[in-house]
């Protein structure tokens, strides 16, 4: 695979599609059963509590790779994506209801990188009910 979208067609503040990603206590169940992370703050209501947190949370890597579909759908590659890192803002919280949260990620091409190796760099903003739960998200991304 290679990148559907070509570095000479991008420009600094070149905005990607916004999307929107549903969590749900189902959704982190899976997710812990994937990643092998059962740390009961991500599905025991009862034990989150009770180490302080408001409810049951996302798991960051999960919300790291929510945000980041943002860059491979765009691309069409996830190969494209050199490098990609985050700082952890604030957790998804997730409530055992019929709705859950919503991870509400944008980005726009922040730098256009290198000409010879056709990379840029993009930004990512990364929401769940109106609070910024990723910070310093950025990757290096290769373009056709």
């Amino acid at each position: 695979m290679t990148a559907k979208i070509s570095y000479d067609d991008v420009e600094v503040g070149t905005e990607l599609p916004a999307q929107s990603f549903p969590v749900t206590r189902a959704t982190l169940v899976r997710y812990a059963g994937a990643s092998g992370d059962f740390n009961p703050i991500h599905w025991n209501e009862k034990f989150a509590k009770e180490v302080g947190l408001p409810d049951v949370i996302a798991h960051g890597m999960f919300t790291m790779a929510e945000a980041a579909r943002v860059i491979t759908d765009w691309t069409g590659d996830p190969a494209a994506v050199a490098e990609y890192g985050v700082r952890f803002t604030k957790p998804v919280v997730v409530p055992n209801d019929d709705q859950g949260a919503v991870i509400e990620v944008s980005g726009k091409v922040a730098a256009k990188l290198d000409d010879d190796a056709r990379t840029v760099r993009v930004d990512l903003t990364a929401t769940s009910a109106g609070q910024k739960v990723l910070g310093m998200s950025r990757a290096v991304v290769r373009l056709a």
